[in-house]
């Protein structure tokens, strides 16, 4: 017996849902990957942390993804179990007038229609970020101003060996696309969200606003997991890979989009190779043409 077998047995006796040789193409959006071993929705902490435990005592590797939005899946697939948070760590409710506790499988988007809801603002900027909220406290996303360290005031967390605990928002560790959570291996289950009482009707014009930016100037007709490069130091790295030519170049279906230089896009077909001799290719270039060394905001895995 395969050792995610017992993680795939451990699942099903907890009413979690369970797939075998679950292909990961299927929950990314750039929509490559092949197939995890095995593939499991944790429901609750409960059952996250007895999945968790077992998987330190087998001796089973594991992967958590949120909407697998900003991670490239290897062709080969993953040898081991991968956890998607589901059920109870989708959950939202308002603490107080301007608190907000969100599990951390719950989408961007459904986090912001909740606080548009209540009449709180801060969030506008993550409109259209296709992350889970987990997601986006990880890696701090951000755009057109903002970034998740503005309005996270804590986050929950369950480490490798299953116990629970908290960081606040000043020992969060925040920069550009990055917090403590990259380095300390636990795993964000909840975060509280503070705002600020505001106009409901302004809320969604900016909301709006910010939407309609994005789909003018990002390839959002193919698959792709959004910007692919940090922003260097002084410059735009679109900018830099328009400016040396690149644009539309492509290494077998994976393509640097013509609409937005800064986007890799699974233009036909694409393997994880294709993009990733792309993604070499483009930082040689740019490199050797303008001496800036582009430094990858996808995860490969």
């Amino acid at each position: 017996m395969d050792r995610t077998d017992i993680i795939y047995n451990l699942a099903e006796i907890l009413n979690c849902e369970a797939r075998k040789d679950e292909p990961l193409s299927k929950h990314t959006t750039f929509k490559i990957g092949g197939s995890a071993d095995t593939y499991v929705l944790a429901t609750s902490l409960s059952k996250l942390s007895a999945i968790l435990k077992e998987c330190a005592e087998s001796d089973v590797d594991y992967m958590l993804i949120g909407n697998g939005s900003n991670i490239l899946a290897p062709d080969d697939g993953y040898r081991g179990v991968v956890i998607r948070l589901d059920g109870d760590f989708r959950k939202i409710s308002l603490v107080d007038e301007d608190t907000i506790y969100c599990g951390a499988g719950a989408s961007l988007a459904a986090l912001c229609k909740f606080a548009l809801s209540c009449g709180l603002s801060g969030l506008e900027f993550a409109w259209g970020i296709p992350g889970t909220v987990g997601g986006a406290v990880f890696m701090n996303a951000g755009a057109y101003g903002g970034e998740m360290k503005d309005v996270v005031f804590s986050v929950n967390h369950i480490t490798p060996d299953g116990d629970t605990g908290r960081i606040e928002r000043d020992d969060l560790e925040f920069g550009y696309r990055t917090s403590v959570y990259r380095k300390n291996k636990a795993i964000i289950t909840g975060v509280t969200i503070k705002m600020k009482k505001g106009n409901p009707d302004d809320i969604r014009a900016k909301m709006d606003d910010f939407l309609g930016r994005r789909s003018d100037k990002q390839p959002l007709d193919f698959p792709s997991a959004g910007s692919v490069f940090k922003r260097p130091e002084g410059a735009f790295a679109g900018a830099l890979i328009e400016q040396c030519g690149l644009k539309g170049h492509c290494h077998g279906g994976a393509q640097v989009s013509e609409k937005h230089a800064g986007f890799i896009i699974n233009k036909k077909n694409a393997t994880a190779n294709d993009v990733k001799s792309l993604i070499r290719e483009v930082q040689t270039k740019v490199y050797d043409e303008t001496g800036y060394n582009l430094e990858c905001e996808l995860i490969i895995l």
